[in-house]
């Protein structure tokens, strides 16, 4: 899409009564936009955008309390493990490495498991935000509240700045996941089997994902308590954007949107 495309496809969404939910994800090398129906990746070669499909879970048990979560968190990777995702091939290898943790720390005798998950879990964090990443990360939380507030066209010319802050980013489910997973490990007996820290990692993540969805759906003083953590977090995990980091998103942002008309 050239800029007069996008500009045209961000006019009509500042007009209209309502535009998709949408979600992101910030790569060095560009920024990821989501929807329930499409998901779309604008790079920082100069404005190449690929479209594709988000798959969509047709079972009723996807959709039922907890098995959801999980539902919901292998639909958040599809622009990096899906088909034509983001990532290279080594990039896969290294995020499907990270994700099985719990089962390659199955090997680990217990006192040294906690000390190899945060060696595991700062190489991951390094890798995922190396490079542009955080100031296309701020980019990609002020393109969807651009699109939430209507401000769309006025955020690609830069008089207006929403939030480079979201109550929705992953930072605040990681930071959100990492206290539930402290009080499951304390107050949750499983048998001294060898998939027990598998057991309680996806136990960790489905209870996370209910009480993230609670705080998403609430907009009082629970939710604030809930984000807060994150929200702080993110200061840490984004950098103010540039108008460039703030178009490239905003280039996703119309691509999703022109595609979900």
């Amino acid at each position: 899409m050239d800029d007069a495309s996008v500009l045209y496809v961000l006019a009509a969404a500042d007009a209209s009564r309502s535009v998709p939910r949408l979600g992101g994800m910030a790569r060095p090398d560009g920024v990821a936009i989501v929807s329930e129906r499409f998901w779309s990746f604008s790079r920082t070669d100069g404005g190449t955008v690929a479209v594709r499909p988000m798959p969509r879970a047709r079972s009723r048990v996807a959709r039922l309390p907890f098995l959801r979560g999980l539902v919901k968190l292998a639909s958040a990777i599809v622009p990096l493990l899906g088909r034509s995702s983001t990532a290279s091939p080594r990039e896969r290898l290294l995020l499907l490495a990270a994700l099985c943790t719990p089962l390659l720390l199955l090997g680990v005798p217990g006192s040294f498991r906690t000390p190899a998950l945060v060696v595991v879990t700062t190489v991951l964090v390094c890798w995922m935000f190396r490079g542009r990443t955080l100031r296309l990360h701020g980019a990609e939380h002020r393109a969807i509240a651009a699109a939430e507030m209507r401000m769309l066209v006025a955020t690609w010319h830069g008089t207006a700045r929403p939030s480079r802050f979201s109550p929705r980013c992953g930072t605040n489910f990681a930071v959100l996941t990492i206290g539930v997973s402290a009080l499951v490990e304390r107050l949750v007996v499983v048998p001294s089997v060898a998939l027990a820290p598998l057991c309680l990692t996806l136990m960790s993540l489905m209870i996370t994902m209910e009480i993230w969805l609670l705080a998403q759906r609430s907009a009082g003083l629970l939710a604030r308590i809930l984000l807060t953590p994150g929200l702080i977090v993110q200061r840490l995990t984004t950098r103010e954007p540039s108008v460039e980091d703030t178009r490239i998103a905003l280039r996703a942002v119309a691509a999703v949107l022109a595609a979900d008309r």
